[in-house]
């Protein structure tokens, strides 16, 4: 049984996010978002959007009538969104062009990664796309307490938290003038929060820790793992969970011999569509894992302790709670450590 607390906390969360009626966006609407001042004089009629993250959270706004271009994929859509997918044209798999962008006429661009338009984009920068009169809104997940001019996907100064999430969710809710639709899904993920956090927590799991792989450039070196401050430390952080990666990197590399010496409880791979590298392979990585001399050894993969997520749900992203539950259901497992 979980302690009546952490119940109560629960059902209390759960109830305080219920919305009440919300009320239509008053413009002008002006936003800061990621250091810059946006002003919009009404809802925008269109918009290309710039990473998976974001392209869900429009789709879950029922706003992908609107949405005229999607790029930078991990994984397929979630299943829920697979209709209205299917209608919008697909600019990239992976990074879009400058042109490609600007030639939907998009009346926003909905980024998920501030490097994608940053100073130094790869698409363009925030400027370039102003100067065309396309207004640039990046989630606020990959800015706060984030410093994307440190590591290659930024170090974080500050622990993840889904407050940032769902400041996204309101934010996009409001500029386009669907806040009742924001709200709902906010009050929706914030009681699946706390009851997977309460569910896990309820476990009494001491001395618990864990490695999340992401991916790797070549399959037999370094792999990209999760640093202290990103989604899924927070998930650790939220569950009980040590993360045995030290660096602030979003992303670091860290060696495969010093996470044995860690010795995590559970190791958690990612699975995905994209294939950039060998390792986005989820079965190559499981196979890796039990043939490889010094991964072998550990206690999570002698004791088949691996979790398998979504790629997707690894960065901040409307499957962070998912990615939670899914955790929180595989937890018990542990109890045998």
């Amino acid at each position: 049984m979980y302690p009546r607390p952490l119940i109560a906390a629960a059902v209390a969360v759960a109830c305080l996010a219920l919305p009440a009626v919300a009320e239509p966006t008053r413009f002008p609407l002006a936003l800061e978002n990621c250091g810059v001042d946006l002003t919009f004089d009404h809802a925008p009629d269109s918009a290309v959007t710039v990473g998976q993250a974001a392209t869900e959270i429009l789709y879950a706004l029922d706003l992908g009538g609107r949405v005229k271009g999607t790029s930078v994929w991990f994984t397929k859509v979630l299943p829920e969104f697979a209709a209205v997918n299917a209608g919008v044209e697909r600019l990239a798999d992976n990074d879009p062009s400058f042109e490609s962008v600007v030639a939907k006429r998009p009346g926003l661009v909905a980024v998920q990664y501030e490097w994608h338009v940053g100073p130094q984009g790869i698409v363009a920068t925030r400027d370039q796309f102003a100067d065309l009169g396309i207004p640039t809104y990046i989630l606020p997940a990959d800015c706060i307490g984030k410093d994307n001019t440190s590591g290659s996907d930024g170090t974080r100064t500050q622990l993840y938290s889904m407050e940032s999430l769902y400041q996204g969710v309101t934010e996009l809710a409001r500029i386009f003038d669907v806040t009742d639709r924001g709200e709902a899904i906010v009050a929706d993920l914030r009681a699946r929060e706390a009851a997977a956090v309460a569910k896990a927590r309820g476990l009494g799991l001491k001395d618990s820790s864990a490695v999340f792989w992401f991916s790797s450039a070549e399959m037999d070196i370094d792999p990209y793992v999760a640093g202290q401050g990103g989604a899924p430390a927070y998930m650790m952080t939220a569950l009980g969970l040590r993360n045995v990666v030290e660096s602030d990197e979003e992303w670091p590399t860290v060696s495969w011999e010093t996470i044995a010496r860690a010795n995590p409880s559970v190791i958690v791979v990612a699975r995905m569509d994209r294939r950039r590298f060998e390792a986005d392979d989820v079965e190559k990585k499981l196979a890796f894992l039990r043939s490889d001399p010094v991964t072998s050894q550990m206690e999570a993969v002698k004791h088949d302790r691996i979790v398998i997520l979504d790629a997707h749900a690894m960065d901040p992203s409307i499957r962070n709670i998912s990615a939670l539950e899914t955790l929180a259901e595989a937890l018990p497992g542990l109890s045998g450590q």
